[in-house]
């Protein structure tokens, strides 16, 4: 591998006083949000229901809403499910499910609907445990493939990339766009009266769990947050090779000139917070696990509440969602939401 001489950002820091990290938080939200880019300013959507049914014993709507952005064209519309619990006498906590990448673009929400290591799908797993879900199509993805600026015809990665493209060219990036439309969709969520708003989760695995925790550092409304693998340190990255391993989506102009990613997770603090990744998974390399963990766990003590933290690094285990994942993942929904 080739040495280069790239400029070294230190650590987050943490500050003596809580009263001292409060004001640097505000200062890293918003050097984040201006990296992000110029985005169109939000708005609650108007939300078109498409088919409302059962699938596999669960009861869903599928919707869609216009995220009000000029430049999308039909990549605007955002495609969406909501589940329903079996049970709901009153309102219920809610999930937030953001789904991966793993270059499957004509999945998107409906890995939903996947069957898992428990032999059971994501939605039945989810709703059986008495939560609302909620999971929207990313650019690209799902109902919203062969909707980019060039067309029909380009789907995949080139329509990810064009994505990308466009957006840089007007100050914007496109996972700022990706992170907007999740708060879009919250916005609706929030409105649905079976819907308790004071406990929300996001919750995802790979690209949905790095939207996890972006979400939930720039949404103070989500109030815990599950992370499946990609807890990436950026510079780690850079230091093992392994860039390739993450898309086009995921880079942020400038975000290394400020800080790494666990100035990001940060400001998740003190709300619950795990994150599950596996020891053998190149795109997050250990190292840079450690170094976040330690940053972040400072400033979940000044809270008094290291407990809201907790990152496991499984041993032998890739990028993979596991039976003890979802063991893990299930005592934290019960005991924090």
């Amino acid at each position: 591998m080739i040495k280069r001489n790239l400029p070294f950002v230190p650590p987050l820091s943490c500050p003596p006083t809580l009263a001292e990290w409060q004001e640097q938080r505000e200062r890293i939200k918003q050097t984040l949000l201006s990296l992000l880019g110029d985005l169109p300013p939000k708005s609650t959507p108007e939300v078109e229901q498409l088919e409302c049914g059962q699938r596999e014993g669960v009861r869903f709507e599928r919707f869609r809403f216009h995220n009000g952005d000029p430049l999308g064209g039909e990549g605007a519309i955002v495609t969406g499910y909501l589940l329903f619990p079996q049970q709901l006498d009153r309102p219920a906590p809610a999930i937030q499910y953001l789904h991966w990448h793993g270059g499957e673009y004509d999945v998107g929400k409906e890995q939903l609907w996947r069957r898992g290591a428990r032999g059971t799908s994501i939605a039945q797993e989810l709703v059986s445990r008495g939560y609302m879900v909620l999971a929207i199509d990313a650019y690209g993805f799902g109902e919203r493939a062969g909707t980019g600026p060039d067309g029909p015809e380009e789907r995949g990665g080139q329509e990810e990339a064009s994505w990308a493209k466009l957006n840089l060219w007007y100050g914007r990036t496109l996972w700022g766009m990706m992170l907007r439309d999740e708060q879009l969709a919250l916005d609706y969520l929030l409105t649905r009266p079976e819907v308790d708003g004071q406990r929300v989760a996001a919750m995802g695995m790979s690209m949905g769990s790095t939207r996890a925790w972006w979400h939930m550092a720039v949404d103070e409304r989500v109030r815990c947050g599950i992370g499946i693998a990609c807890l990436t340190r950026y510079q780690n990255l850079i230091q093992t090779g392994a860039l390739a391993t993450h898309g086009i989506y995921f880079f942020v102009p400038n975000f290394l000139r400020h800080f790494d990613t666990e100035a990001v997770v940060a400001l998740c603090a003190p709300r619950p917070l795990l994150l599950l990744n596996g020891e053998l998974d190149r795109s997050t390399p250990v190292p840079g696990v450690e170094a976040i963990n330690a940053a972040v766990e400072a400033i979940y003590a000044l809270y008094e509440q290291p407990a809201n933290y907790r990152s496991l690094v499984y041993p032998n285990i890739g990028h993979e969602w596991t039976p003890a994942m979802w063991e893990e993942l299930f005592q934290w929904l019960e005991m924090h939401l």
